[in-house]
């Protein structure tokens, strides 16, 4: 079966968005840089941690309208859905997008549709768009390319990639088009049209926005430390005014969302984004904050009863209730406190992770339960049915307790 549609990067979003566009019988060709990873794929089975996922998969490959490779293929539309790291200092990397733009060009041919859902600088659609017809010039206004970010939870990817709006757009009117009709075979959410520069900017704009509103929740989580005060029930307090709408702190912020995209925009405009340079600041601080916490109650502890404490940490994820550490503030916490740590008794714990190449992995109920010291940094299901000992001292960054 010739495939339709390639999609560059079977990682947390390509492999749900390809196993959903396979389902909807559009024959899918999905790439990855790991031979691991396409073994996975094409045994019908998954290597992440997603609702749903599993089945779709399976599904998609046993009909076989999915196939993964090491290499692209041709094909009528080609997705690039790849990491867009950092570089330097915190200005964005678009070397995946470039790569993964530099396979494709040799395939490409009048009236392929080229879309980027990877999340990058304004610019970028135009700046392949440029490269593409430098390559490859008796292409130019031959073929369509558009942009069109995905926004989606982890825990509910396969559900809101269907559900969610969609902005989408495309160098011209006609690429906007093109991204409109192929997007419409499988998501039933409204689709926005747009330009590309504006649907960069929106994707930027979005994460940027939870990003200083977390800020705010953080900010307020320091001071009530500070004043003595319950920052969970201030909180929920505060909501209670009909246009208050706090959200909650955490131990700072992660994934590869929300932690990163602000610099985008940032990187860019440095003079005029400074309420977003500085809520960065206060998110990747709280991180620092929570380390320093830990250290001081351990310390504290060890001058009261003569003996270095035992201390589980609870969760390494960026949210709760998935497998996905990317950028987790939980890691450099946990990072800090091993490093802080002597010979203190250590219990690690991430119960959506089965194994960890640097951090010794404990069951959450055997850390909780000889823990000296418990530190709640993520708020997993497990760990809302805990019960505590009255001699434990519970270190609480997530709401669990309240």
């Amino acid at each position: 079966m010739n495939p339709k549609v390639v999609t560059i990067g079977l990682g947390y979003i390509g492999l749900p968005t390809s196993a959903l566009i396979a389902n909807n019988k559009i024959p899918v060709h999905g790439v990855d840089i790991s031979q691991h990873v396409v073994d996975i794929i094409n045994a019908g089975k998954i290597h992440i941690v997603e609702p749903e996922l599993d089945k779709a998969v399976a599904k998609a490959v046993a009909d076989g309208f999915l196939r993964a490779d090491t290499k692209p293929v041709t094909a009528e539309t080609y997705l690039v859905v790849v990491p867009t790291p950092f570089k330097g200092n915190h200005e964005p990397d678009i070397s995946y997008v470039k790569a993964a733009t530099t396979a494709i060009i040799p395939l490409l041919k009048e009236g392929d549709l080229y879309i980027i859902e990877s999340t990058s600088p304004v610019g970028t659609t135009e700046k392949m768009m440029e490269y593409i017809f430098a390559e490859r010039p008796e292409l130019e206004n031959k073929i369509y390319l558009a942009y069109c970010p995905e926004r989606v939870l982890p825990g509910n990817v396969m559900y809101e990639l269907v559900n969610n709006d969609r902005v989408i757009g495309g160098v011209n009117e006609e690429s906007t088009q093109k991204a409109l009709a192929f997007y419409r075979q499988f998501v039933q959410g409204e689709l926005h049209s747009t330009n590309s520069r504006t649907a960069e900017m929106c994707k930027l704009t979005e994460n940027s926005s939870r990003d200083v509103q977390i800020a705010f929740a953080n900010e307020l989580s320091l001071i009530c430390d500070k004043a003595g005060i319950n920052v969970w029930e201030l909180i929920a307090l505060a909501n209670k005014h009909p246009r208050v709408n706090i959200l909650q702190p955490g131990c700072g912020v992660g994934g590869h969302c929300i932690a990163v995209d602000p610099y985008f925009i940032v990187a860019e405009f440095p003079m005029e984004s400074r309420i977003i340079a500085q809520a960065r600041e206060t998110n990747n601080y709280k991180s620092f904050w929570c380390a320093e916490k830990i250290k001081n109650t351990r310390l504290e502890f060890e001058l009261k009863n003569g003996r270095e404490p035992s201390i589980a940490i609870m969760g390494l994820a960026f949210k709760p209730n998935i497998d996905d550490l990317r950028e987790s503030p939980a890691i450099q916490i946990t990072e800090r406190v091993l490093q802080d740590s002597g010979d203190a008794d250590l219990f690690i714990v991430e119960p959506n992770v089965h194994e960890h190449k640097v951090f010794k992995l404990t069951d959450y109920q055997v850390a909780a339960e000889k823990a000296d010291i418990v530190v709640l940094l993520v708020a997993h299901n497990e760990f809302k049915n805990l019960s505590f000992k009255e001699n434990q001292i519970v270190l609480d960054f997530c709401g669990i307790v309240k």
